[in-house]
């Protein structure tokens, strides 16, 4: 008999951050958050300021075999003028009984709430992790990036979703130098356009993540699935990230001394995480700082350009000029992620530069 319960009290948030160390123990792909982290995204995120999240974990004979957590997101509603709502940390075994039962548990906790669909994976916006890997599971998921089996897909769609949006992964080339034809464009494109690159001077880290958030929030707000983020969830972010952050991987395009795009490549974490096995304790910490030192792989996260300065080729030069400074730091694997499968400019562009996609993740949807 299959039980689906709301995730209530230290022990069932325990049961519900561990359910992925049990189900995952054998795959070697798959890297171990940290559990300490876990429970504070749970408890005492900023987006819990503005939306609702519960945790559900479905349990057969009294032994977890599934976990969801249904989220209500009010801002994307009123960004996108929708009643939508979503689903994230998804994890299950290959039962389609256990899953109808989270999906089917999510759903009557969000309709009551006036939302005609749900939505997912996102943990818990498309600022977050989100998306649901479908292909390319021969490949190591990147930092901030998802990976699951791949059972998943088959056993979400006979859930009854269908797919709402397809996100791309990229294998940058190899080398720190793009096609020759590429260079000379990227050159033409500085001396019309006027505008300079630099990288973060992380001397003054508050002040450049406000210009980053200023060009992030221009850049993206018509994008499919995208929501401005609140003051607090942005300043929280960038705390979290800054141990890993380098200023050789922020670069911004600047017109008479003002950014106006962007690209941000982040350090693959992931290595560092492997080692610590989800743990925090002094010796599993040490570890990670000798890992992340030792990291020879990066992800390009971001790449934005104001709209006033769009389809001029400056993000062509903020990409070369990522490509240059992380083959300068010794990184072999490179991968820019994720970019929307209908972003005909990014997507284009990547391909010109050599890029191969490697991955798709995706945004499913049902309706209530």
């Amino acid at each position: 008999m299959i039980t689906v319960e709301p995730a209530h009290g230290r022990r069932d948030l325990d049961a519900f951050i561990e359910f992925p160390f049990q189900l995952y123990r054998d795959d070697p792909r798959w890297v171990p958050p940290l559990r300490r982290e876990r429970r504070k995204f749970l408890r005492d995120h900023p987006f819990l300021e503005f939306g609702s999240v519960q945790p559900f974990l479905a349990r057969r004979d009294g032994r977890v075999v599934g976990r969801i957590a249904a989220v209500d997101n009010p801002r994307h509603n009123d960004v996108h003028g929708t009643h939508d709502g979503f689903f994230g940390l998804f994890d299950c075994v290959d039962d389609h009984t256990v899953a109808q039962a989270l999906f089917d548990t999510v759903a009557k906790w969000l309709a009551p709430r006036g939302l005609d669909a749900v939505l997912g994976p996102t943990s818990f916006s498309t600022n977050y992790e989100c998306g649901l890997l479908v292909d390319g599971f021969d490949q190591p998921p990147m930092v901030l990036t998802a990976y699951n089996p791949a059972y998943y897909p088959a056993l979400i769609e006979r859930c009854g979703f269908t797919t709402a949006k397809d996100l791309w992964a990229w294998e940058v080339a190899p080398g720190g130098t793009p096609p020759d034809r590429v260079a000379r464009l990227v050159e033409a494109v500085r001396r019309r356009e006027g505008f300079t690159l630099r990288t973060a001077d992380f001397g003054d880290y508050d002040a450049e993540t406000a210009r980053l958030k200023t060009i992030y929030n221009s850049a993206w707000e018509s994008n499919w699935g995208f929501v401005p983020m609140t003051d607090r969830e942005w300043n929280h972010m960038a705390a979290e990230l800054k141990p890993i952050l380098r200023p050789e991987l922020l670069v911004f395009a600047e017109v008479d001394g003002e950014p106006v795009g962007f690209a941000l490549g982040l350090p693959d974490a992931n290595e560092a995480l492997r080692v610590a096995a989800g743990r925090t304790n002094p010796l599993a910490l040490w570890r990670m700082v000798r890992a992340l030192r030792a990291v020879r792989a990066g992800r390009l996260i971001a790449l934005g350009v104001d709209r006033a300065y769009r389809d001029r080729g400056i993000d062509a030069a903020l990409y070369t000029e990522l490509l240059r400074t992380s083959h300068e730091l010794g990184y072999r694997r490179r991968e820019g992620s994720w970019v929307l499968e209908d972003n005909h400019t990014v997507n284009n562009t990547m391909r010109a530069l050599g890029a191969r996609r490697t991955k798709t993740y995706r945004i499913y949807r049902r309706t209530l």
